[in-house]
């Protein structure tokens, strides 16, 4: 039969047949192959938000969240920014990689590792187009630790944090804010400043590729500010927050109360408010664009809100907040909408980790992650969908030593048992506060078990004790104050010691290779000179695995 001569709707029919398996294949491709986005709050309280029951501060985006996705009741985070954010980037312990005590202050020199493989770059090899817009804090002092080094094509926004939420954008008196290494100078209010270019970037992007955008917003970190409206809208707000039952956050606050202090509380509701209107205009742009189901969105905050004096955040009924590994510094407000895919008003249980949203992201969009270091994280799709749960036998660590030096607030727990220490060192001494818990029965933390139950104390101390040792000998510390007489450049598009003027590798240091094994074993408790070293047992001489 000749097609020329053939009925047109029969041709028509005989062609769509013959297209179908393409085309189903086409559109199977791209629902296995959905967009991300990634929220980050900075300083979030846990109590903070509609859906946790806040009725003052006005989270309607969040809520909507809530609503139209899943609520991550158990996600936990690091007690600070830095490390948080390198968990989230590498999937792998900040202990590990030099960033578990403290922050990346603008006088340090460290960042992480080049050789660690950063979730973006595994989503540019599987061909997503990928954009940064907000705060980095991962390393400025050489290009090899700048976002347009580790995946991002895109990179608008500030190296450093505390840059403020108003022009000149600077930190430590020099101006920070840039787009892919240019200083650029765009007015506005900081929070919406970034909103506006993830929307555009949203509405310019390749449509024929899938996308991962990275959001982390300053907000609502301090020095707090906001709009003349917002802060009108809030001028009437009652302190009226309970205490943290954490001895810095409830003494700051005893002490503002002591000077007259005004409360940070309603500055604060201002700039949550102006965030969550932040997240609603990307939110927003995802309907306009038509791509709301195919895109997946997961929000959370780097740690648990700063409820001390200046912070004004909430976390009650969780115990502590920002810097401390009781509940309310390291439980965080998190969120993850898919729609279709996704139980929409659906609460997940099961312990989940900021290391885990790499090999869960990469799980669910069938992203490869090749040529990096083994994860730390665990691929928890399966339970963020309902299939299963996942239940945390092994133990998730967490530290800090901010912002006092030598005072640490660590944490070892499962799904059994959590034992939260604090340890105050002096020049002689060092003090150990144990606190054990079993969060299950006791989510708030209000009965220490710890008297009672001495073998799990010793045990899991010593799960920390050896933990702690994998921490590289040159690591980020406590240093809330720089080298006596260093100097901010006057703007940090500067800073960073562009790629063409370093050498090819990482600087081997000081001791000769053939004795560096030796050296770092006699470290034993001390840490690593070798990264990512693992001693077989530093007691009985181990060396790395």
């Amino acid at each position: 039969m000749s097609w020329k001569n053939s009925n047109p709707p029969v041709i028509a029919l005989a062609l769509a047949l013959a297209l179908a398996p393409l085309l189903t294949t086409a559109i199977a491709t791209a629902a296995e192959r959905p967009n991300i986005i990634v929220f980050v709050a900075d300083d979030l309280g846990w109590a903070d938000v509609g859906y946790h029951g806040e009725d003052v501060i006005q989270t309607p985006s969040l809520d909507r969240l809530a609503r139209e996705g899943a609520e991550l009741d158990r996600f936990y985070t690091t007690p600070i920014c830095s490390p948080t954010r390198a968990a989230l980037m590498t999937g792998r312990d900040p202990m590990r990689l030099g960033v578990a005590y403290a922050t990346i202050l603008p006088w340090s020199n460290n960042g992480i590792h080049p050789d660690e493989l950063f979730m973006p770059v595994s989503f540019k090899a599987a061909g997503y187009q990928t954009a940064m817009v907000g705060k980095w804090h991962l390393g400025h002092a050489q290009q090899s630790y700048h976002p347009n080094e580790r995946g991002f094509e895109h990179f608008y926004g500030h190296l450093h944090t505390e840059v403020g939420y108003f022009p000149p954008f600077a930190n430590q008196g020099g101006k920070d804010f840039q787009a892919n290494g240019v200083s650029i100078d765009d007015e506005g209010y900081e929070t919406y400043l970034l909103a506006d270019e993830a929307s555009r970037w949203l509405r310019e992007r390749d449509p024929e590729k899938p996308f991962f955008l990275y959001v982390p917003f300053i907000a609502p970190h301090t020095p707090l500010d906001a709009p003349e409206d917002l802060k009108a809208r809030y001028a009437d707000m009652e302190d009226d927050r309970q205490p943290t039952r954490s001895g810095h956050s409830d003494r700051s606050r005893q002490i503002g109360r002591l000077t007259g202090s005004p409360s940070a509380r309603p500055i604060y509701a201002a700039v949550v408010d102006a965030m969550d209107q932040a997240v609603g205009r990307v939110l927003d742009t995802l309907d306009e664009e038509g791509i709301a189901d195919d895109t997946i969105v997961l929000f959370f905050s780097d740690n648990g809100g700063a409820a001390y004096a200046s912070g004004g955040a909430d976390n009650v009924p969780l115990r502590g907040g920002k810097g401390s590994t009781f509940e309310g510094g390291i439980r965080v407000v998190s969120l993850i909408r898919w729609p279709g895919v996704i139980e929409a008003g659906s609460e997940i249980d099961s312990i989940i980790s900021v290391m885990d949203v790499f090999p869960s992201l990469a799980a669910a969009t069938d992203t490869p992650i090749e040529g990096g270091r083994k994860l730390d994280g665990r691929n928890m799709w399966p339970a963020i969908t309902g299939e299963k749960e996942i239940v945390r036998e092994d133990l998730l660590f967490f530290a800090s030593e901010t912002p006092i030096h030598g005072a640490f607030s660590l944490t070892a727990f499962n799904d059994e048992w959590k034992l939260v220490q604090e340890v105050k060192q002096g020049q002689y001494s060092a003090d150990i506060t144990n606190y054990l818990f079993r969060i299950d029965d006791d989510p708030n933390e209000r009965n220490n078990l710890a008297a009672a139950n001495p073998d799990i104390v010793s045990d899991l101390a010593e799960e920390i004790h050896y933990w702690r040792t994998l921490y590289p000998i040159a690591g980020i510390r406590s240093t809330l104050t720089p080298p006596p007489g260093w100097r901010a450049p006057k703007d940090w598009v500067s800073y960073p010691i562009p790629l063409a003027e370093l050498q090819a590798e990482a600087a081997p240091g000081m001791a000769p290779p053939a004795v560096l094994p030796f050296l770092d074993w006699m470290h034993g408790e001390a840490g690593r000179l070798i990264y990512d070293c693992e001693p077989y047992a530093l007691l009985g001489g181990g060396l790395c695995k």
